[in-house]
């Protein structure tokens, strides 16, 4: 088997994997905020293990890294609880539809760091976007749990975006496990002192789930999505990952029998096609 191909299996498994965490917002019976904090340990641990074995850098290169590791860490945590808030508010492809605004944001918060301005087609994937979201509201109550889910999915998309800015502008020298080692020991520690629920008090059913959250659907899909970069270029990666929801949306019927609704699925449909564009569009002005 080629390299490039080995790869592309490597990042299929894990867009499949990073798809699949949202499952657990459903089946792990504590808050978004407590999946957050032991997910992110138990990654951590396990990060930390894979570098050892591999005989990889811990330590960062500069003093200040250390700084941009806080901040990153601090961004990936709000990002996880709303993320699995926003899933356990409005459901499964619901919340994964609302946090793939992200590369549309993205657009947006970018021409702060560049000091250029978005182009005429991102303010129309902006407002394909918007459109998209709309349809996923099923009324104009604020209140209600769907609405609230799809604007916290939004708010997560936000996070997430800015996490990725600051990574690629003052982080990218770093490789992925070691950069997600720093990252989930912040937001474990950081967000330890809110948890509700002791690890002592977590029955045991929800403990392996968690389990299988950190090590499987954290540490491992991040590392092969590393390994997969060594082969395919980021844009590769980028348009790839667009079928995150796709494949959440599938394991949540699957697994869970959450059909979604005819709106959820063509507003799901705006939301992903703008993504893959904003994502397409980077990847032809790289390649031109």
């Amino acid at each position: 088997m080629q390299p490039q191909q080995q790869s592309l299996i490597y990042l299929h498994i894990a867009v499949l994997l990073f798809g699949g965490t949202a499952l657990f917002a459903q089946l792990i019976n504590l808050n978004a905020l407590d999946i957050t904090v032991y997910r992110a340990a138990i990654a951590g641990v396990a990060i930390l293990l894979l570098l050892l074995w591999q005989k990889k850098a811990i330590k960062l290169n500069a003093t200040k890294d250390y700084a941009i590791a806080l901040f990153l860490g601090v961004a990936v945590g709000l990002h996880w609880v709303t993320y699995f808030a926003g899933m356990q508010m409005a459901g499964i492809a619901i919340g994964m539809i609302a946090f793939f605004t992200y590369p549309v944001i993205t657009v947006f918060i970018e021409p702060f760091f560049n000091q250029c301005k978005p182009k005429l087609t991102d303010l129309l994937s902006a407002c394909v976007v918007i459109f998209g979201i709309y349809l996923l509201i099923p009324d104009a109550d604020m209140g209600g749990d769907i609405t609230q889910g799809v604007l916290t999915g939004v708010v997560s998309a936000f996070f997430f975006a800015i996490r990725n800015i600051i990574h690629k502008r003052y982080f990218s020298q770093y490789g992925g496990p070691q950069t997600m080692f720093y990252q989930t020991c912040v937001a474990s520690i950081l967000l330890c002192a809110f948890i509700e629920v002791p690890v002592i008090e977590i029955p045991s059913y929800d403990l392996g789930l968690l389990l299988v959250a950190g090590v499987i659907f954290t540490a491992t899909p991040h590392s092969l999505f590393a390994a997969s970069l060594q082969y395919l270029s980021a844009s590769t990666a980028g348009l790839i990952s667009c079928l995150q929801p796709l494949y959440g949306t599938f394991l949540a019927f699957l697994l869970l029998h959450e059909q979604p609704s005819l709106l959820t699925l063509l507003g799901g449909a705006l939301v992903i096609s703008a993504a893959f564009y904003e994502t397409w569009s980077v990847t032809r002005k790289h390649t031109l």
